[in-house]
């Protein structure tokens, strides 16, 4: 489920900063004639939310009843949630939600050749990362998993899961939190609000402007492992002053240690084993924040030169990354000629 926090509590005077394991924050700083800008905050998916939205009355109870029947549809950690009985090879048919969630994961499965995987599921949790833990991992276990893992093994008939291998499970996590801002973005609209910004989980949605009337603000902090829930140093700051998404996935903080090596969360299915390729973080900029999440966690498991191949082909996707660089370890950053035109000088 999710739980209410007051909100005042997430929104600092000069703005906020997330500690989810992400690396973006929003900023804002209030003003004297902003009290038709209402705040919420509060916890879903294991992770946290906050939302400003400019409107004549507080839609905090709607806000509510969507993110909870959200949750009955897409939430792994949910037992009742369609996605936990699709799993369980459940007779059961699918909401609109995870048909919409599915075909975005389907689209970007193939445009980023099978990196970017909802399938990979029993391998996100042979390694501690997902719904489930694993005590060890092994190449012999790797490798049976691997057998019933593929984008390619599991379709829509209608509204009903067809799974080439019953062990097949779905893991929308890389893809979900996008879509939830997306929907309750989508809620705001329908109720008459044009000035509204979304945060969950490090991803946003958000549209018009904030309670200055200026684009809504999104920093984009350095890379650092020590994170101690104080503010990093900001790498950069995005302006997003159009209907958008935006989200940020980061290998430097989301990772364990095992025998002295350091294991990030970030799963290639291609190979069975945490991502190591050279890119700490990746923003992604979209129309939708859906779209924006997805293509971040491909990012990471692809590397800087293929992320940008497939970049290329995609024209509504924008990227800001940072890198290591392969000599010297030092932090190196590439974007989009789009990103370049967002950015605050």
């Amino acid at each position: 489920m999710f739980s209410r926090i007051k909100s005042m509590l997430y929104f600092a005077r000069n703005g906020f900063v997330h500690g989810c394991g992400y690396c973006i924050f929003i900023i804002f700083i209030s003003a004297s004639c902003t009290s038709s800008y209402y705040e919420e905050s509060g916890s879903v998916f294991h992770t946290l939310y906050k939302i400003k939205y400019q409107s004549p009355e507080i839609l905090t109870d709607k806000i509510d009843a969507e993110l909870r029947a959200f949750n009955l549809s897409l939430n792994p950690f949910n037992p009742n949630s369609v996605i936990s009985k699709v799993n369980r090879n459940e007779a059961v048919e699918v909401d609109d939600w995870f048909i919409t969630v599915f075909n975005k994961a389907m689209e970007v499965s193939e445009n980023s050749g099978g990196v970017f995987d909802v399938t990979a599921a029993p391998l996100i949790n042979l390694w501690g990362f997902g719904f489930e833990k694993s005590d060890s991992v092994s190449q012999q276990k790797i490798d049976s998993i691997q057998s019933f893992v593929g984008y390619k093994k599991i379709r829509l008939n209608g509204r009903k899961v067809i799974k080439e291998d019953p062990r097949i499970t779905l893991n929308f996590s890389a893809i979900a939190k996008g879509y939830a801002s997306d929907v309750i973005a989508a809620l705001l609209e329908r109720e008459g609000v044009k000035n509204y910004m979304v945060w969950i989980g490090g991803e946003v949605a958000s549209k018009g402007k904030n309670p200055n009337g200026n684009c809504w603000q999104i920093g984009i902090e350095k890379p650092e492992d020590d994170f101690s829930g104080i503010q990093n140093e900001l790498e950069a700051t995005i302006m997003l002053c159009d209907k958008s998404g935006l989200a940020t996935s980061g290998n430097y903080r989301n990772f364990y240690i095992k025998d002295g090596k350091k294991y990030a969360h970030t799963i290639d299915p291609h190979t069975g084993y945490p991502s190591e390729q050279s890119i700490l973080s990746a923003t992604i900029i979209a129309p939708d924040c859906m779209t924006a999440d997805a293509y971040a966690t491909a990012f990471m498991a692809m590397g800087v030169e293929p992320a940008i191949a497939m970049a290329a082909k995609i024209p509504e996707i924008e990227y800001y990354i940072i890198y290591a660089d392969s000599l010297t370890g030092d932090y190196k950053i590439k974007y989009s000629e789009g990103t370049a035109s967002m950015l605050r000088r």
